[in-house]
């Protein structure tokens, strides 16, 4: 249950970093509402996860996949470049993401 509890966090991750942008440095009110509830759902399960995950996995994990659901939403929105390095980049992000998995004893 811990693993999806973290998942969730770091789905909420990429929800409020995407936020951030439509906040526009945090003068328009619904998005800076919602960015703000996403930023706190996100560390309170993060916070639920860590009581049974290790810390270095479940941050490691948080981080991985809120950068990456991140970063494809930047080249989906946003029109951010997708080449070669930066998709291979993120293929290697999800492949330490998995095998943190893999190694984890919870």
């Amino acid at each position: 249950m811990a693993w999806w509890i973290l998942l969730v966090a770091g789905l909420l991750e990429v929800g409020w970093a995407i936020g951030l942008k439509y906040t526009e440095g945090f003068t328009r009110l619904v998005p800076s509402a919602l960015t703000l509830a996403a930023m706190a759902g996100s560390l309170g399960l993060l916070g639920l996860a860590m009581k049974t995950l290790p810390v270095g996995t479940s941050y490691a994990v948080w981080v991985g996949v809120g950068a990456v659901g991140t970063a494809i939403l930047g080249i989906v929105l946003f029109h951010e470049p997708a080449s070669a390095g930066r998709l291979v980049s993120l293929g290697l992000i999800v492949a330490g993401i998995v095998g943190l998995k893999l190694a984890s004893p919870a």
